[in-house]
């Protein structure tokens, strides 16, 4: 068959203390990892911060750090997969994962982006912390639209919406518990998340004007592969437009449901995580079971996961 290839970019809350020791094993994604001075921008030796399960979780740590791990999961399997798949048909990224995303569409530099997640992530904690005791929580079990006014009317915000009758939900704690507890008698599932702060909801308001900036500091070219916007499921090639909806990204809606839509109807046939976690193949593989998905988590080795792909194209 012909392999039509789709790379997605994962967010947080997979990230784990070994998620660089596959990637330690490639000489081009150890080199790019160097380059990233990732003790730096953590202000912290790596070693420390993966050791310590707070600071992982911290969103001033967690977002460089993935965004390090999938661009270096990139370097060192960019050119054996368009060997066996050509050029990807499309790449998405979920939430922080955007940014990795724009890289790999080769919008950004890869290096850069890393330093631009860490920047992306002070801002959006400077935002939190004006307004204290936020967070997310997933939510399933009852149509999108009836959870929406549930949320709404507890002062709750939908962050992601992750399929017909799941949602991320954003928001402060209280208001979010709130609306669990009022769900919770209807059969709604709800639960927590490791992410202390309401990514992709108006309050992070604060964050989006200096974030912009930080944008319109930093080079953007003209996707060299199909790339999908979070927070429309849509395709999008102007370099203006994709800096515009990568800052709206953290103040609205993720649409992940309609980037999973977008790359069945593209006609993907495989899909690819590039880690850490493997949520969005899971999701992809329940909505749309005829896509091949897995991720760089489901693999020991590099060529285990070539061999894998090397398969799916006979």
């Amino acid at each position: 068959m012909t392999m039509r290839l789709a790379i997605l970019c994962p967010g947080q809350g997979g990230q784990h203390a070994g998620m660089f020791d596959l990637l330690r094993e490639d000489a081009l994604a150890a080199a790019f990892l160097a380059r990233c001075d990732l003790d730096g921008l953590l202000q912290a030796p790596l070693v420390q911060v993966l050791a310590d399960p707070t600071r992982l979780f911290a969103n001033t740590c967690a977002q460089p750090l993935i965004v390090a791990a999938q661009l270096a999961a990139w370097q060192a399997l960019r050119e054996p997969l368009a060997a066996i798949a050509g050029a990807p048909a499309v790449v998405a990224g979920y939430s922080v994962g955007e940014l990795s995303a724009y890289a790999v569409a080769g919008v950004v530099d890869a290096s850069a982006t890393v330093a631009l997640a860490a920047r992306r992530a002070a801002l959006m904690s400077e935002a939190a912390a004006a307004v204290p005791g936020q967070g997310l929580m997933s939510f399933g079990g009852m149509e999108v639209a009836a959870l929406q006014a549930c949320l709404q009317a507890q002062g709750a915000h939908a962050a992601i919406v992750t399929g017909a009758d799941t949602l991320v939900a954003g928001g402060l704690n209280a208001a979010l518990q709130t609306a669990a507890t009022a769900l919770a008698g209807q059969g709604v599932r709800s639960a927590a998340l490791p992410v202390g702060l309401a990514s992709h909801t108006p309050l992070m308001q604060a964050a989006l004007a200096p974030f912009l900036a930080e944008l319109g500091a930093v080079d953007f070219h003209v996707p060299v592969m199909p790339l999908l916007a979070g927070v429309t499921g849509q395709v999008i090639a102007d370099p203006d437009q994709t800096r515009q909806l990568l800052a709206s990204q953290l103040t609205d809606t993720i649409q992940w449901s309609a980037c999973m839509d977008a790359c069945a109807e593209r006609g993907v046939t495989v899909a690819l995580e590039l880690g850490p976690g493997s949520a969005l193949s899971r999701m992809l593989r329940e909505r749309h079971g005829h896509i091949q998905c897995r991720s760089l988590a489901d693999f020991r080795t590099l060529p285990g996961l070539l061999s894998w792909l090397r398969r799916q194209a006979d």
